[in-house]
């Protein structure tokens, strides 16, 4: 069997010596090049993901896995192409993953899941502050860096509004930073409590004194004097910000008489905990 002329083997055959060097180069070149390869944990792979997050402030994690999730979850699990989906309820907040299969369009998916949202939104609590959002993410990422902040001096209010509105809005610029989690932190609240006797003495009850806090305590436009060579346009807020202005606040009339003096409000604080109730069920979309 001859070999044919002008072929890179009869190039080699012809040529040893430089075959070898040619050899020595290419294994040389693959050892430089070996420790600069990039390393993850997990491969780079597009996986159609979405998380839904819901919030509605003051409700357990029961609450807001049989109010909130459970809705959310028989919308979503009518969506074609749903490998998993998983939920975890905690105190005020719902987080809902969805995974798609990967011939599944991410954008598909997302509008198939908006639709879903403004589907079971007639079933969902009145009183929550905005409907659930949702964002598109990658399982394979984590967080690259915890940061903890503390203070000594500070009170923990004042250093939670600190982080909120400074820190974490200068590191969200940094270029690829795609999210910022911030847990622990402590806000200013008032916590009311009633008297039990005197609501049922003038037939009141906590409802009451609740729709009467909501609705003195509000921050609205308050319209314009027009006269008629200029306009005033009224400025003033309504919210209350001390303990004493809810001592004062007339919760309602009865007879003619006013009802208040019926609830000994007091400073505190409201911290995030880590209270949380995972969803009910993980499935496969095979048993669906």
């Amino acid at each position: 069997m001859t070999t044919p002329r002008g072929s890179i083997s009869a190039w080699c055959i012809d040529r040893p010596v430089a075959t070898l060097l040619l050899t020595f180069a290419l294994v040389l070149l693959g050892l430089i090049a070996f420790p600069k390869l990039p390393i993850a944990p997990l491969p780079e792979a597009e996986f159609p993901t979405i998380q839904v997050t819901a919030q509605l402030p003051g409700a357990s994690p029961d609450t807001m896995a049989s109010s909130i999730a459970t809705p959310l979850e028989v919308q979503f699990s009518a969506i074609p192409g749903m490998t998993q989906m998983t939920s975890s309820s905690a105190l005020g907040s719902t987080l809902l993953t969805l995974q798609f299969t990967l011939d599944k369009s991410i954008d598909t998916a997302a509008q198939e899941v908006q639709a879903a949202i403004n589907t079971a939104a007639g079933k969902l609590p009145g009183d929550m502050p905005s409907l659930p959002t949702w964002r598109k993410v990658n399982p394979a990422d984590s967080p690259v860096l915890i940061v903890s902040v503390s203070s000594h001096d500070m009170p923990g209010t004042e250093l939670s509004d600190l982080v909120e509105t400074l820190l974490a809005r200068q590191i969200s610029q940094i270029d690829g930073v795609g999210q910022i989690n911030i847990t622990g932190q402590q806000r200013p609240a008032i916590r009311v409590q009633a008297s039990p006797d005197k609501l049922a003495a003038i037939g009141l009850t906590l409802a009451d004194i609740r729709l009467a806090i909501q609705q003195s305590s509000l921050n609205l436009a308050k319209g314009a004097l027009y006269g008629k060579n200029s306009v005033s346009t009224l400025a003033t807020n309504d919210q209350l910000f001390q303990p004493g202005e809810y001592g004062d606040l007339i919760v309602s009339y009865k007879d003619g008489a006013r009802s208040n003096c019926v609830t000994w409000p007091r400073s505190c604080t409201a911290r995030r905990t880590p209270m949380s109730r995972p969803g009910p069920w993980t499935r496969p979309a095979s048993t669906w």
